[in-house]
């Protein structure tokens, strides 16, 4: 039988255990985190998927310490897989696993290597991603490639939109690959690492709203940090603008004569023209706390 050592958290984790679970896979122990109580928990238990099977779990702060090390190393796993585990996993957990360390990422590596890939995308425009099963070596997201799955971004899709699509990339991308990895015939491909980019984290701040940046490239912000991330914002003298959802158009009614970016209201809807003259419809926002509608705006807001 193929035995296992998981890391694993999010909706991501907790399909690809079950996948591992549906061919086999003896699971010997999951490494996940402790939910963070600041965090809005928007996805799947893994911990509470191992209560369900019957799986040891821990919940480490850090794994890379003395007794997780042995722990894992005594168990002697075949594999050790890592599906949206928050901490990178140093050499001697890498290398306890008999047949390999694997981690499945949610970009087409090379691309969007790093933190939040799925946001960078929809940041970046990008029209499609997905995810990617790899070696693990001691740098993130370099190792060689076992199998990729794709999947589309549309252009109103939110980065929460686009992560449900790769958990499900994940799902199949794993069960794929998972019989020529027991079998020991996947063939693993080297990764050009020029053809990519590595990013890192964000944070709230990062989605304050520059007014210089094209209607586009405001649209694109507003739908990687919508619910349930902390939404794209302005401070104005009115209180804090918070866009959650826009729509890109051609044309708008009553457009303000001034030559800043301006929110205003027409027709029962909100419009916002942007610093390169586009357009935006405005479908959801918050302006101080309370949701913004055109009867709300007695009067524009220039930026």
């Amino acid at each position: 039988m193929t035995r296992a050592v998981v890391f694993a958290y999010h909706n991501v984790g907790v399909r690809s255990l079950k996948v591992l679970l549906a061919h086999g896979v003896r699971i010997e122990l999951v490494v996940t985190h402790e939910d963070n109580p600041d965090e809005n928990i928007w996805f799947g238990s893994v911990a509470q998927l191992c209560r369900d099977y019957d799986i040891p779990f821990i919940t480490p702060t850090d794994p890379n310490v003395p007794d997780v090390e042995a722990r894992i190393a005594a168990l002697a796993p075949d594999f050790v897989f890592s599906f949206y585990y928050r901490h990178m996993l140093k050499a001697p957990i890498l290398a306890a696993p008999s047949r390999g360390a694997f981690n499945l990422h949610g970009s087409l590596l090379p691309k969007y290597r790093g933190r939040v890939p799925v946001n960078w995308a929809v940041i970046h425009g990008e029209t499609e991603t997905g995810v990617s099963l790899h070696v693990m070596n001691i740098k993130p997201d370099n190792g060689a490639i076992v199998d990729q799955f794709a999947v589309p971004i549309l252009p109103d899709d939110t980065a929460h939109d686009v992560f449900d699509k790769v958990a499900v990339a994940g799902e199949l991308c794993l069960n794929r690959a998972l019989p020529q990895l027991i079998a020991g015939t996947a063939t693993l491909t080297p990764q050009d690492l020029s053809q990519g980019g590595y990013f890192g984290g964000r944070k709230m701040e990062d989605g304050r709203i520059d007014w210089q940046q094209s209607a586009l490239q405001l649209h694109n912000l507003v739908r990687a940090v919508t619910h349930p991330y902390p939404g794209a914002f302005s401070d104005t003298p009115r209180g804090r603008l918070t866009l959650w959802r826009t729509r890109r158009i051609d044309n708008a009614p009553s457009c303000p004569d001034t030559a800043a970016s301006v929110l205003w209201a027409a027709s029962d809807k909100l419009w916002l023209r942007c610093a390169d003259g586009g357009l935006l419809r405005i479908l959801a926002a918050d302006l101080d706390g309370t949701p913004l509608t055109s009867g709300a705006l007695n009067a524009p807001l220039e930026f």
